[in-house]
């Protein structure tokens, strides 16, 4: 009876520390990526400062961020084949980076950037407590889930986030504990700081019959396959580049370039920063069919030159957007296809179904439940294996017995 009460008692201090260290964190970086966004909206010209920044981003990270440069994957690493604690340095780094990326007008997201700081301040936890490399696993974890959690206000889907991303077809449990108590403490920590998260109304739900559910599971292949081609096209424009330009800060002011010749051409800037209010329409009204194509293409074009910050947010967009056009074709309400394209696209880019169902939940309500749990899983066995965290594991095949 002693062991469980001295594991709760162990992992309650840990995990909440982490949670505080977390929650704090993202509550600054959601604060200053306010501003940012209301003050680059304010701005539009500054877009063609973008290359620029993403030079000094780049040249930054060249000199000084090397050793932290693979950020989410550098985590994911470290929890597989612990070696060497995280450099604090990664924190200011991705805040910054991510910061600048949005001040002027990269399509990025923002769940990196806080699930870096979340993983490497919870590191530095290793040598104050002399954690052994298993119990620096379940630190690293718990990081994680509390980045997460507090950058979306969202602590169960958080929690099984951390347990759920590095591999495909294992969950550990070991660190259920630490990793919930971990996400709910940051999240609550994030609010104490003054953050609000925004919420989306998905409106009346269909009642479950035939139609309703074969109608899902067709959204759900659709969503899968666009979660797919997002990650390969991220990694491959990613490669691309550092194959044909050698010197890493050209990469992002070439792109920087290409993005701000592209926002002047298209005469719009609805597809850079986080598109939170293009999001908050595909709710509630009909929106052109071309604009998941737009974020996709930007966002790929951000990533894969250089510039920080994440992958989830445009595939919220992405996914939103996606089900917005698929609604009518569906017969299904446009607020219930855009929370399931939502959840779905990232479920199957980030091959994180458990945790996207019950962000689902947690952003719209239980009674989207049924709907959000068969459009994730569908759109996570249709995805592939390749996902947006290349240093995610393969442990089991998603169909059947996986032939060598």
């Amino acid at each position: 009876m002693t062991q469980p009460f001295a594991y709760l008692a162990k992992w309650t201090l840990i995990a909440s520390l982490v949670a505080v260290l977390a929650g704090s964190a993202s509550a600054f970086f959601l604060t200053a990526l306010d501003a940012a966004t209301t003050w680059r909206q304010a701005h539009p010209a500054i877009i063609w400062l973008l290359p620029l920044a993403g030079f000094a981003v780049g040249w930054i990270y060249l000199h000084f961020g090397r050793s932290v440069e693979a950020g989410n994957n550098l985590l994911i690493d470290e929890i597989h084949d612990p070696k060497q604690v995280v450099p604090l340095r990664l924190a200011p780094l991705v805040l910054g980076g991510t910061i600048i990326s949005h001040l002027f007008g990269a399509s990025v997201g923002r769940e990196g950037t806080a699930v870096q700081m979340g993983g490497a301040l919870a590191d530095q936890l290793t040598h104050v407590f002399r954690l052994r490399p298993e119990d620096r696993r379940i630190l690293l974890m718990a990081g994680i889930s509390a980045g997460f959690a507090s950058v979306f206000g969202t602590p169960l889907a958080g929690a099984i986030f951390g347990l759920e991303v590095l591999a495909i077809g294992r969950m550990r449990y070991d660190a259920i504990f630490p990793c919930m108590l971990a996400a709910v403490v940051a999240d609550q920590a994030g609010m104490a700081w003054g953050v609000h998260h925004m919420h989306y109304a998905v409106g009346a739900h269909p009642p479950v019959s035939v139609l309703a559910l074969l109608a899902v599971m067709a959204a759900g292949i659709v969503f899968g396959l666009a979660g797919m081609v997002f990650a390969k096209a991220t990694h491959g424009a990613a490669a691309f580049m550092k194959r044909h330009i050698a010197y890493a800060p050209l990469r992002p002011l070439l792109g920087g370039a290409v993005i701000a010749l592209a926002v002047w051409a298209i005469g719009t800037d609805r597809y850079i920063g986080l598109g939170l209010p293009v999001i908050a329409d595909a709710f509630r009204q009909p929106l052109p069919p071309w604009d998941s194509l737009g974020k996709f293409l930007f966002t790929v074009a951000s990533l894969g030159s250089g510039f920080k910050g994440g992958e989830v947010t445009p595939l919220f967009y992405i996914g939103a957007t996606l089900g917005n056009a698929l609604a009518p074709l569906l017969q299904l309400p446009v607020g219930l296809l855009a929370g399931l394209g939502f959840v779905a696209v990232f479920a199957g880019a980030a091959n994180t179904p458990l945790a996207s169902t019950v962000m689902a939940i947690e952003l719209f309500g239980p009674q989207i439940a049924p709907y959000a749990a068969l459009a994730c899983v569908v759109s996570y066995l249709f995805s592939g294996h390749t996902g947006i965290y290349h240093a995610q594991k393969r442990s089991h095949a998603k169909i059947g017995v996986e032939r060598e």
